[in-house]
């Protein structure tokens, strides 16, 4: 499986509460956090809703 690296790019203030739980989820607390993941369906999808406010990028 392959690695992504997601970092919060923009607060997280003023988003629906939804968001910060996807957030909180994905392990993002501060701006410029990033954390790693593996790549699935269920990870992916938590990007989805909040790509907004964040950047992914793979890592090799």
């Amino acid at each position: 499986m392959a690695k992504i690296k997601i970092t919060l790019v923009r607060s997280r203030i003023g988003s629906d509460k939804r968001q910060v739980a996807t957030l909180n989820a994905l392990g993002l607390g501060k701006v410029n956090s990033s954390v790693e993941h593996e790549t699935s369906p269920q990870i992916m999808g938590m990007v989805a809703k909040v790509q907004h406010l964040v950047s992914v990028e793979e890592v090799k």
